[in-house]
């Protein structure tokens, strides 16, 4: 019994300890949001991990531009962000989805395209900086720079190979006889696809779906190129966050990361167990 006891217990302080460092950073995000400007804005030896006073000033900053004893401003207040965020990375998504989705269908059931399979991967192992040059350039020629559909587009493309790789994945797990014996029937291609084959796959789309939302709203980087004044994504509005009085603003920022927490969030839960089924997908075979 003692040989079994130290190994275990090594074992649960090691998974203690790689929790600890995840949740750490969140928990300094946290306690900072509420922190305010005088615990916040001092040297890095008298910060503390829990505010002395606990404060919503840094909430009311970024939704008013106002904060309460200080005279700071910032060029615009968080809703603006927060909705494009929200329709660009929804349609960003959606759009990834459709495509890559009835793409992966072709390639599993009937073998169409399959030759660049591989080629589509690149897409997404292509570092976004190495392209964005050109991006921009065709973006501007296109009209498309700082617009929610020019945006949305280009989160599309990125995630249509994340989303075409999964989701053929999730087909190839489904056996083409329920599909043959649906057309026995009297089903169409369509209709087996639409009727049979749609509904075995809800969870692993819906687990797609949150992964391509994550990285469509969380991205910085392209939305830094493409944004520029109007369609100001959430990660971009966060490093405007600064004030000439305290520099970054970062109990401010500490408060709009813990806001664009909440989306993702919210579809997690929604969709909790569908995302549960869609992550253990095609694991256990008979």
């Amino acid at each position: 019994m003692a040989v079994r006891f130290w190994p275990e217990l090594g074992r649960y302080i090691l998974i203690l300890l790689a929790v600890a460092f995840a949740i750490l950073p969140l928990f300094w995000m946290t306690t900072m949001a509420f922190k305010p400007i005088m615990e916040w804005n001092v040297t890095a030896q008298d910060l503390t991990w829990l505010p002395k006073v606990w404060t919503l000033a840094n909430f009311e900053f970024i939704f008013t531009a106002e904060y309460p004893g200080i005279n700071v401003a910032i060029e615009r207040v968080a809703w603006g962000p927060i909705w494009a965020s929200l329709l660009i990375a929804t349609l960003g998504t959606i759009f990834a989805l459709v495509v890559g989705t009835f793409a992966a269908y072709a390639v599993s059931r009937f073998g169409l395209l399959e030759p660049i399979g591989l080629t589509v991967l690149q897409l997404r192992l292509f570092p976004p900086l190495a392209v964005m040059v050109p991006l921009m350039v065709m973006w501007t020629y296109l009209d498309f720079i700082d617009t929610w559909y020019g945006l949305a587009l280009i989160y599309g493309i990125m995630n249509i190979p994340f989303s075409y790789w999964l989701m053929k994945t999730f087909f190839d797990e489904i056996p083409k006889e329920i599909e043959e014996a649906a057309m026995v029937e009297g089903c169409s291609h369509w209709r087996v696809f639409y009727r049979v084959t749609m509904p075995m796959v809800r969870a692993p789309l819906a687990t797609t779906g949150l992964f391509i939302f994550i990285l469509c709203w969380s991205d910085y980087a392209v939305a830094l190129f493409l944004t520029s004044k109007d369609w100001m994504t959430v990660p971009v509005y966060m490093n405007t966050l600064t004030a000439a009085m305290t520099g970054h603003m970062y109990g401010a920022k500490a408060a709009m990361g813990l806001i664009a927490v909440i989306p993702p969030l919210i579809f997690g839960l929604i969709i909790q167990r569908d995302l549960v089924r869609g992550l253990t997908f095609g694991a256990i075979k008979q």
